[in-house]
């Protein structure tokens, strides 16, 4: 074939087959679902484990502050979506020695331990009370240890720009009965982490906002070290602040057991 002929060919075979795919193959949005699962396992899931030193400020409306400061530990079991979670409370002085463990899983209900030195009793958080108060703050225990996807549908609304970063906006209502009707989650495209979450009573009615304050590249990983919960009904919000951070410093399941919720790992824990 004549090369001239050939030039013209070329664009016309191309757009034969262009017109042989469907449109939505092409242009398909990304899945509200996988969007989601990622940005959880971006925020959650950084690294085999995790170290942090965390100074959370609960701030009521007046302004009144109080500290609580703590260690996490965190790692990654090998199970599908499995975790264990490790907090361990050094200030103040009425809650010093308090240790939170979570047992994580995608298939069922986690399993939650707290042990309160005062009456030196473990006690099992029932499955129901993973959305109330965490050691009275404003993040929920499930805030702390995370959620799983499966447990809500998600719809992706629209991209937006927040804070000069491109996010999707996903809404996300929970298929069983929750403390809040639905949620708002803007998830940075460009590495996954939520920027900000808006939580919604049934009456439609914003109660509780998330802010991720600051991002930062640690060892690889991003990861967000300060952050706020807001409750917009009284006002209260807490800022925490994660410092310290290691990731893969070699934690092991053994570390997560009721005997360590008594008696603190001492090499993690300072």
């Amino acid at each position: 074939m004549h090369l001239s002929r050939l030039k013209t060919v070329r664009p016309l075979l191309f757009l034969l087959v262009l017109n042989c795919v469907p449109g939505e193959a092409i242009f398909a949005e990304p899945d509200a679902a996988k969007l989601v699962a990622d940005s959880l396992q971006a925020f959650y899931h950084a690294g085999k484990d995790m170290r942090a030193q965390v100074t959370m400020r609960l701030i009521n409306a007046q302004g009144k502050e109080r500290k609580r400061v703590m260690t996490m530990l965190r790692m990654d079991t090998g199970e599908r979506g499995g975790q264990r979670y490790y907090i361990h409370f050094q200030n103040p002085s009425d809650i010093r020695g308090t240790t939170f463990m979570v047992w994580k899983h995608l298939e069922r209900e986690d399993d939650r331990w707290i042990f309160i030195p005062a009456i030196k009793l473990v006690r099992r958080i029932a499955a129901d009370d993973k959305r109330s108060s965490f050691v009275g703050s404003d993040f929920t225990y499930e805030d702390v240890s995370g959620r799983v996807a499966d447990d809500e549908t998600h719809t992706l609304l629209r991209t937006e720009e927040i804070a000069g970063r491109v996010t999707y906006v996903i809404e996300s209502e929970p298929k069983e009965r929750a403390d809040y009707k639905h949620r708002k989650s803007w998830i940075d495209q460009s590495h996954g982490l939520p920027l900000r979450e808006e939580f919604f009573d049934a009456r439609g009615e914003k109660v509780r906002v998330f802010v991720a304050d600051q991002i930062e590249l640690v060892e690889q990983h991003w990861t967000i070290t300060g952050r706020t919960m807001k409750n917009l009904q009284t006002g209260h919000r807490t800022q925490a602040r994660f410092d310290e951070i290691k990731y893969d410093i070699g934690l092991t399941e053994e570390m997560f057991t009721e005997r360590y919720l008594r008696n603190p790992p001492r090499k993690w824990i300072r």
